[in-house]
């Protein structure tokens, strides 16, 4: 499994520094992809399509998103795995990273924000949370920095937030009532 780990891995970060505009891309996608998610996000919070669901679907995006990181947390405690520089898996385009590379931070959030708005039944944002999901995650692996394992493992990781927060967080009760009424 490692092995085939490591081909998808190299084949990804292979195209790496072949296309300058596919190299800028990526690794602005990489950088600051998901704060782009997290404006976009918050600035539906102001939407007039269908207001109050997109805004309970919006909260449930930030509580799965900090769902999520938090759940990386602990699985980071346990599994202790090198990034595929480290191993002279792939070569990098941007810095170094200070910590583990299994499950991807970056790929968690942003498919805890995509799946929730999946979850949600607004298909009007969910397919372009989806997209910018999916690019800020493959950024990921084409700028060095996590083999292709670890974007899965955080993408299960965030739909795992997503889904358990949509389990739990219900609309129209007083607490969503009350978030969805600020502001």
């Amino acid at each position: 499994m490692y092995e085939l780990d490591v081909a998808v891995t190299r084949a990804i970060n292979g195209w790496a520094e072949r296309n300058g505009a596919a190299d800028v891309v990526m690794i602005w996608a990489s950088a600051v992809g998901i704060q782009l998610m997290i404006l976009a996000a918050a600035g539906l919070w102001r939407t007039r399509y269908d207001r109050l669901h997109t805004r309970h679907v919006l909260a449930a995006a930030g509580f799965s998103f900090l769902l999520g990181l938090s759940l990386n947390q602990l699985i980071v405690v346990l599994v202790h795995r090198l990034r595929p520089y480290d191993g002279g898996v792939t070569h990098l385009l941007i810095g170094q990273s200070t910590d583990f590379s299994f499950p991807s931070d970056h790929a968690t959030a942003a498919f805890a924000i995509a799946a929730t708005f999946v979850l949600g039944g607004t298909r009007r944002f969910a397919l372009c949370f989806l997209a910018a999901a999916l690019l800020v995650s493959l950024s990921r692996v084409y700028v060095g920095v996590h083999y292709a394992s670890d974007i899965l493992g955080g993408a299960l990781t965030g739909v795992i937030a997503a889904a358990l927060v949509r389990s739990t967080y219900l609309e129209g009760t007083r607490a969503d009532r009350f978030i969805t009424s600020i502001l």
